[in-house]
């Protein structure tokens, strides 16, 4: 896991010498695009650390740019110390392209925030309530491709456990809806629910339901969504934290500060909604069909 976190260091400091270049010279993202041949969506995740670059990409953006000999070449070393070595590419073959960015930043994150509305959230899941909800998710995936999902989010969940520098604060807030929602095998359900309030009272995981008697909040138009925040080194810029929402067909990252300053609010609004950590254990308890 440290080599997965410091794979995205040289990326983080190429990208973000890439997008001052673009800046200082004026250049707009999509005349950049255009040179390159590439979408919006590539050159931002190159900008933002997120993507693997190549070198070919990284020479033909110094050209662009008009940046000389020497610093190519650091910039192209750059780019081959920032290849990912994380555990996610064993399962590049059911990650889209999209997800791909997620993982780096979950990976990365020393506090995420995460509101659901639907379902448990993966970090959250048993194996049995996770398998389920994948087949009626994603009914056209062969068996072993929805077990290899299945495994890749048991992969995600070891994160969880994690000690030390990579140890992280995780916020969860649930609709209660996601507790009242069952799935068919109802005391793999009921697992869950103990699951949730068990994990509880681990110290950095907080997880926490949202009243449907609270009526429409902040989040009712914004829908799940999660918010990551990372590291902030002493002596150098700090990556800014992401928003992350997800669709069927893709995903949305924002990290401007006025959408950031947004989500942020709409986060606080939640907290002052939601049920304490000691109530929603005992509401999951209790939809378990159990009393403390």
């Amino acid at each position: 896991m440290l080599d997965v976190v410091g794979s995205t260091v040289p990326r983080r400091q190429l990208g973000r010498y890439l997008q001052q270049r673009r800046t200082e010279g004026n250049l707009s993202v999509q005349r950049v695009c255009a040179e390159l041949d590439c979408s919006p969506q590539k050159l931002w995740r190159i900008e933002s650390g997120l993507a693997t670059v190549k070198v070919p990409d990284v020479r033909a953006l110094c050209e662009v740019y008009a940046i000389g000999p020497e610093m190519t070449k650091l910039l192209v070393d750059l780019a081959k110390q920032g290849s990912p070595t994380g555990w996610w590419q064993a399962y590049d073959d059911i990650v889209p392209d999209w997800f791909e960015p997620y993982l780096v930043l979950e990976s990365s994150a020393d506090r995420l925030r995460h509101y659901d509305t639907e379902l448990v959230h993966g970090l959250l899941q048993t194996v049995r309530y996770m398998t389920e909800v994948i087949k009626v998710g994603r009914p056209e995936l062969s068996e072993e491709k929805q077990h290899r999902r299945v495994e890749l989010r048991q992969q995600r969940q070891k994160m969880l456990g994690r000690s030390g520098p990579l140890r992280a604060r995780m916020e969860f807030i649930l609709s209660e809806a996601v507790l009242r929602r069952p799935i068919r095998d109802h005391a793999a359900m009921a697992d869950q629910l103990r699951y949730l309030a068990e994990i509880n009272e681990l110290p950095d995981i907080s997880v926490r339901v949202l009243p449907l008697s609270v009526g429409p909040h902040a989040a009712s138009v914004a829908g799940s969504f999660a918010v990551l925040d990372f590291p902030q080194p002493r002596r150098q810029d700090g990556d800014p934290p992401v928003v992350y929402q997800e669709g069927p067909t893709g995903a949305l990252y924002l990290d401007r500060p006025v959408e950031i300053a947004l989500f942020d609010g709409i986060w606080q609004a939640l907290t002052e909604l939601a049920l304490s950590e000691r109530e929603s254990s005992d509401i999951i308890y209790s939809f378990a069909g159990e009393r403390r």
